[in-house]
């Protein structure tokens, strides 16, 4: 089976070479854009959109199964989604936010399973509180 990672993430690359997978890496070039607010939707909707972004590149029909995966992350600090920083400057303000405080890690999956004329989708998300010490 082909195994195709949809991000550029380098953790998520070594995450999946940890467990002994042979994968290859084709980042995702589509535009992200969110329509939800709960974090968990937000998630799982980005995630989605870079397996879709993926898949419509590989060939409809292919011989071969393919299992392609998508994921998105995001921080949520007393209800405020933190993008990425702009800069450094950006980073220090967001850490010295979340420093000393409780917050949450959402990371959302969209796995695309394509099998000759079969298609599946299943996606889900995990939350995980982290306790940012000082």
């Amino acid at each position: 089976m082909r195994i195709i990672l949809a991000s550029a993430s380098p953790r998520r690359r070594e995450l999946l070479a940890r467990l002994g997978m042979d994968f290859e890496v084709i980042p995702s070039k589509g535009e992200e854009v969110i329509t939800k607010e709960i974090p968990a939707e937000i998630v799982t909707e980005l995630a989605v959109q870079k397996a879709q972004a993926v898949a419509k590149l590989l060939k409809d029909g292919a011989e071969e199964d393919i299992l392609l995966i998508g994921a998105d992350t995001i921080v949520v600090n007393e209800g405020e989604i933190l993008g990425k920083p702009a800069d450094e400057a950006d980073a220090c303000r967001m850490l010295r936010a979340l420093s000393g405080r409780i917050h949450q890690v959402y990371t959302g999956v969209c796995l695309i399973y394509r099998c000759r004329d079969e298609e599946r989708t299943h996606t889900f998300y995990e939350k995980t509180d982290v306790d940012f010490f000082r």
